[in-house]
């Protein structure tokens, strides 16, 4: 059972081993990201599995922030801040991704 205080407990960049799920690489590089009451972020989506992603952009949101991810042209993403390193960022999505969007994402047309 999750507390008030283990809620926004900060979160170490996960293994690649050490993951739930695999992550993907992605067809689709370009996302935007959104954080209320500042600009629009430029990044360039990396990996992806049903739960998160991580991001190369330069963005002052730190971890536990929430953010929304346009990507694609998709709907926004609802998304928390995992990790932010200075170069990337790690987010873990409020809901899993849709089984179409993730298959948009990774399918290589080959």
């Amino acid at each position: 059972m999750a507390t008030r205080l283990s809620q926004y407990r900060t979160v170490a960049p996960a293994l690649f081993d050490q993951r739930a799920v695999p992550r993907h690489s992605v067809l689709v590089g370009r996302a935007k990201i959104n954080r209320r009451g500042s600009p629009a972020v430029e990044g360039m989506l990396h990996d992806v599995s049903i739960y998160g992603c991580r991001l190369a952009c330069i963005a002052s949101h730190g971890p536990g922030a929430r953010i929304w991810l346009r990507i694609a042209g998709n709907l926004p993403i609802a998304a928390i801040v995992a990790w932010n390193d200075g170069a990337h960022i790690g987010c873990r999505f409020d809901a899993p991704l849709d089984r179409k969007v993730m298959r948009a994402l990774t399918l290589t047309g080959g």
